[in-house]
């Protein structure tokens, strides 16, 4: 009887445990909205059938039933439509709502879509209907291509009746948004979110599938193009705001307060930033009240126009300890945190104390606000801390004003409340500039007291302090020239002539990431002793080094170190500035997929060239380009293939022009090549006829061998147009004509897959 019970326990046991192990799935949207966080994080099995209201190619897919919809994470390029009844085997996961992350995502067949709900934007705002598929009414404030993640949309900013909201459409045709401007829109799409790095709601956004969703019921009754100038100091005239936000209340403690400017709340996990104009100056650690109107200001949840009411209770927050590491991913903006790291520099200006430090190889700051010069509080004397030392700083953490958590590491400052919140837990080394003051004071009072050398002393003084007024004039000059149009090249070159300056003639230089070097390196560095400082970056890795070379007989100098910590900030500040420049630059005159010029390169030197031309009476031809049944190679072969297709083939076209023509992307598969310098048409045509030849060699691309062919017109200046708009017009028109006068058959792109 004994062992009979022992077998039945041990069979229930295993049965419980395979029960406990595996849960049934979720089978309903319902079900899954219905789950609460700590429910969804456990990553629970979902097999739900439900209908297609939207997918883009990075992997974001919206599935509806009824008046249910979640959001699926999934494959990207899983060649889904809006329509499509679909099954997803995955396991849940919490973001802003409980959401999907897919396993397989299986179409059963397509059908009708979910009608859209007529909605307002308080019911948006509200997230009533998250993951909804909805039609709003709204008139358009901005329209441009954007890319995220190198995938071009349309971006649409939209004025609702209660607020602004965002549309991102699938497509990336400029044309489309002629007219949309101050346009009336009934746009249709499914309801998303703007999410700050505490993935709160900062924002609504609408994922729309396509152009063909956004329907103008009534156009802008004057375009942008044709309003009058106004003078740059008159532009108020045309501001009007009408608010009707609402006033919410708010409880947390006092984590930090300047007066006349803002106060921190924190309760648990969730901070929040308050601005307000009250001076009184409220007791940190306190518990208390404010009341206020909501706003996103730059990607986070604020509070304004805030009325603060304290109480008397007592609830202070105690800092979390936390790296460098922990805070870049801006999960604790607003958070009162404490964070170490090594001083760099500290400096008293006029409205604040800013302690420059360095952790994990990344510089951030410590801010002390200084009161306000009428509020009666008087300035308390700069913390001595001395440079090289390790220091820990308690404050609230504040996000720099362009940080995007969405893309990697954010730039930060550590806001503190008093100079109580900074405390030493590391002594510099004994070779630093205090000490070495110490001792010159010492030797000082010395010669001061033997009284022979006191003329030395002076003589000695007057040069250190002529040296520092130059060092301090040339270093303003570096800064000018990085934000004037001084090269780079040039600029880093200053920067190490200051720093050999500094350090008594020896040679510096600088080598940066990308492998170029400036500024005196010697040809040999045998008995020299070459010390060095990393350019660090705001996010990142470092951004180059900075090096010298001394007499290896004498010793370290504290000055050493300060002199290159001031050259690589110098060099962080003009990498940094002129690589954003550049970045920009390339991005307004490049096409991001095929890296040829875009339209608007084309269309800034084609309009030079005329004006050349019709002085010189000079002549050039443009061609205009489309690939032929490209909608194929995407429909057959998938988007990858296809963008592959467009790279190759602007490489084939670019090697059949000269080195001084040009070849753009107009977008989708129309291209046009500006050849500047001809004599006669005869030369148009021939390069015309490179270009459609140049398809003659079939495309091998990712298994698939590809026949592609492409249609061509011309157009030469100013036999057929003496405007841009006419020569493009005149050789679209071409091309058109000779793609109509093609077989079809012979000409369309012949598709298939290799052994």
């Amino acid at each position: 009887m004994k062992k009979l019970t022992s077998v039945v326990a041990v069979f229930l046991g295993c049965a419980l445990t395979a029960w406990s192990a595996a849960p049934p799935a979720l089978t309903s949207l319902p079900a899954i909205q219905a789950l609460t966080a700590s429910e969804a994080q456990k990553g629970l099995p979902v097999v739900v059938e439900g209908t297609v209201t939207y997918y883009d190619d990075l992997s974001s897919l919206f599935v509806q039933e009824g008046d249910s919809a979640i959001y699926v994470e999934t494959a990207a390029n899983a060649r889904l439509l809006p329509g499509d009844r679909v099954q997803v085997r995955g396991k849940t996961h919490m973001d802003f709502r409980p959401d999907v992350f897919s396993d397989e995502v299986t179409v059963l067949r397509h059908g009708a879509l979910p009608d859209a709900v007529p909605t307002s934007f308080a019911k948006l705002i509200r997230a009533e209907l998250d993951c909804r598929r909805v039609t709003v009414r709204a008139t358009v404030r901005s329209a441009d291509i954007v890319t995220d993640a190198l995938f071009p949309s349309i971006y649409l900013e939209l004025l609702m009746d209660g607020g602004y909201i965002e549309a991102s459409v699938i497509g990336h045709d400029p044309s489309v948004l002629k007219g949309l401007l101050d346009a009336e829109v009934e746009i249709t799409g499914v309801v998303t979110g703007k999410f700050d790095s505490k993935k709160q709601l900062a924002g609504i956004v609408l994922a729309v599938p396509s152009i063909a969703s956004v329907k103008i019921l009534k156009r802008a009754s004057i375009t942008p193009a044709s309003l009058p100038l106004t003078p740059m100091d008159e532009i108020l005239k045309g501001y009007d705001v009408r608010d009707l936000t609402q006033r919410v209340r708010v409880q947390g403690s006092i984590t930090y307060n300047q007066p006349g400017s803002a106060v921190v709340l924190q309760n648990g996990s969730k901070s929040l930033w308050i601005k307000t104009l009250s001076e009184v100056p409220f007791n940190v650690g306190h518990l208390a009240e404010a009341t206020g109107f909501p706003e996103a200001r730059n990607g986070d949840l604020t509070l304004t126009r805030g009325d603060i009411s304290e109480e008397k209770a007592f609830a202070p927050i105690l800092p979390v300890q936390m790296t460098w590491r922990q805070l870049a991913p801006g999960t604790s903006a607003f958070d009162l945190v404490s964070v170490e790291g090594q001083v760099l520099t500290s400096i008293r200006g006029h409205s604040q104390d800013e302690f420059v430090l360095v952790a994990d190889g990344h510089r951030f700051s410590a801010i002390y606000r200084h009161p306000d010069a009428g509020s009666g509080i008087p300035l308390s004397p700069m913390k001595n801390v001395p440079v090289g030392a390790r220091l820990r700083v308690t404050g609230i953490c504040v996000p720099s004003y362009d940080a995007d958590p969405l893309h990697g590491p954010v730039a930060f400052d550590i806001l503190l409340r008093s100079f109580n919140d900074l405390a030493i837990v590391g002594q510099p080394s004994l070779l630093n500039i205090r000490n070495l003051s110490l001792l010159v004071g010492l030797l000082l009072a010395v010669v001061v007291v033997v009284g022979a050398r006191g003329w030395i002393v002076e003589r000695k003084v007057r040069r250190q302090t002529v040296a520092m007024a130059y060092i301090e004039q040339r270093r303003s000059r570096i800064l000018e020239d990085i934000n004037g149009t001084l090269p780079l090249a040039q600029v880093l070159n200053e920067i190490t002539e200051l720093v050999s300056f500094k350090l008594g003639g020896a040679p510096c230089w600088c080598q940066i990431a990308d492998g170029a070097k400036f500024g005196n390196c010697p040809p040999r560095l045998a008995g020299l002793r070459v010390i060095q400082a990393e350019i660090p970056a705001h996010s990142g890795v470092a951004l180059g080094t900075v090096f010298a070379a001394l007499n290896s007989l004498v010793k370290p100098q504290a000055v050493e170190a300060e002199a290159l910590a001031m050259a690589a900030g110098l060099a962080t500040v003009a990498i940094e500035t002129r690589h954003l420049y550049s970045d920009l630059r390339r991005r307004l005159e490049f096409d991001q997929l095929t890296d040829i010029h875009n339209r608007s390169s084309l269309d800034v030197r084609l309009d030079e060239l005329i004006e050349e031309s019709r002085q010189k009476g000079a002549t050039f031809g443009l061609i205009y380009i489309d690939l032929d049944d490209f909608k194929l190679v995407n429909d057959r072969c998938g988007h990858h293939v296809g963008d592959h297709y467009l790279q190759e083939a602007a490489q084939r076209m670019n090697r059949q022009l000269r080195s001084h023509d040009l070849l753009a992307r107009l977008g989708g598969d129309e291209f046009a090549a500006l050849v500047q310098v001809v004599r006669a048409r005869a030369e148009v045509e021939e390069i015309a006829r490179r270009l459609e030849h140049c398809f003659d060699e079939p495309l091998s691309i990712d298994g698939f061998l590809l026949r592609g062919s492409a249609s061509v017109g011309i157009a030469v200046y100013p036999e057929d147009g003496v405007t841009g708009d006419s020569l493009l017009k005149a050789a679209d028109t071409a091309m058109y004509l000779a793609k109509n006068n093609k077989r079809v058959a012979t000409r369309a792109p012949h598709i298939r897959t290799q052994p």
